[in-house]
């Protein structure tokens, strides 16, 4: 047993950000918070082995909770709202299981979406949503991350096949046996994106190893070499990379509510910590330094939450801009970060132990940094749209 209980949730709310939330998305983040529950006693173990707890996606999709706000035939509907609390409650749990949705439901489940034909839409949204089937979404390459706009992949159509070859690198999902979404540029140089079986003959994934962050979901390097797929895999509504960008752009607000959920929970760590731990005599919680630090930590936290509701709201009224949901995951990312460097040296030596907790999520927040757009990529897409001019190579 842990020496201390640092992972009770204390739904902390300073403002009362959430306490008006309409009862329907309140029922839909209980769902989650039932599923955090259950799910985080396992994470700790499952991240040190660096293993997928794949039957936790199963469970996520018999919950309701991976279609990331999307309207799937036979599922609940999400408001932007509620899926961003899904997203938040889960990554307070576990950073890889909250990218379990950020990949299955933001990305792959949204390429369909937007992009599919009614065909593909009745074959996957609903086994994808339940975690009957696992998606992946292929764009960046070794060689081309922040650049993707310049991916190398190809599709040559062959009669009525498509033929692909190229290499993709940090793909969730991308190994265990789904179906990919692969973004690659046709003969005419249109970016399109193809479904790819993974069992399809010529698709080769390799797991990732050694990774220091996301260390319970598998990314893997795929290979493609001449994979054959029916013309009927294309889907039909991609045409240039902006339809690439549209679902990464989608995606980025949700981001911004992992990140708040991180950061809720190292929040709610050193508090925890700070009442139960007693040095020189008395409880943390009495020093000064210690209460200035949760004060900042609580400030920085209520600012998160701030974002992402009003995010949530211009997102429902359909007013939500691509360089907003920019700022939001810029701004939450970056704080998320702080908190979680201030909360583990709060703990000291316990801070680097996985029974806390803190240390998994410190090392996650690494990745959610990363991924959906670099903090520099963040930075000069708000200064394109506030300046006038753009300042990418």
């Amino acid at each position: 047993m842990p020496d201390y209980d640092v992972s009770t949730p204390l739904d902390t709310d300073y403002y009362g950000v959430f306490s008006g939330i309409p009862a329907a998305d309140r029922a839909v983040w209980e769902r989650a918070r039932t599923f955090t529950d259950e799910a985080v006693p396992q994470m700790n173990d499952y991240w040190d082995r660096a293993e997928y707890p794949l039957h936790l996606v199963k469970r996520m999709g018999d919950l309701g909770l991976l279609s990331d706000g999307l309207t799937v035939p036979g599922q609940e509907p999400m408001s932007p709202l509620a899926a961003g609390l899904v997203n938040m409650e889960v990554s307070r749990g576990d950073g890889s299981l909250g990218t379990v949705i950020a990949v299955q439901g933001g990305l792959a489940m949204r390429s369909i979406a937007y992009f599919g034909s009614q065909e593909q839409k009745d074959r996957w949204l609903g086994p994808l949503a339940r975690g009957e089937e696992f998606g992946a979404f292929a764009l960046t390459e070794p060689d081309h991350g922040s650049d993707s706009v310049s991916l190398e992949t190809t599709a040559v159509r062959d009669g009525d096949e498509f033929v692909l070859n190229g290499e993709k690198k940090w793909i969730g999902n991308g190994s265990v046996g789904g179906v990919t979404v692969v973004w690659a540029r046709d003969e005419q140089g249109n970016v399109r994106g193809f479904l790819v079986r993974q069992d399809t003959p010529g698709y080769e994934a390799e797991t990732i190893t050694g990774k220091a962050s996301l260390r319970a979901i598998y990314q893997a390097r795929i290979r493609l070499e001449n994979v054959r797929i029916p013309v009927d895999s294309v889907l039909p509504g991609t045409r240039t990379f902006k339809d690439a960008s549209a679902v990464l752009v989608a995606t980025r607000l949700g981001v911004a509510w992992s990140a708040l959920g991180h950061a809720t929970a190292v929040y709610e760590a050193a508090l925890n910590y700070a009442k139960q731990r007693t040095q020189f005599g008395k409880p943390l919680a009495k020093f000064q330094l210690v209460q200035e630090r949760l004060s900042h930590m609580l400030a920085e936290l209520t600012s998160m939450q701030l974002h992402c509701v009003h995010m949530a709201g211009l997102d429902a009224a359909g007013a939500l801009r691509p360089a907003q949901a920019s700022m939001a995951k810029y701004h939450n990312t970056r704080k998320a970060r702080e908190l979680a460097s201030i909360a583990r040296d709060m703990l000291g030596g316990n801070g680097i132990l996985l029974e806390n907790h803190v240390v998994r999520h410190l090392l996650d927040i690494e990745s959610i940094h990363t991924y959906e757009g670099t903090e520099s990529v963040q930075a000069l897409l708000i200064g394109r749209e506030v300046t006038g001019h753009s300042a990418f190579a």
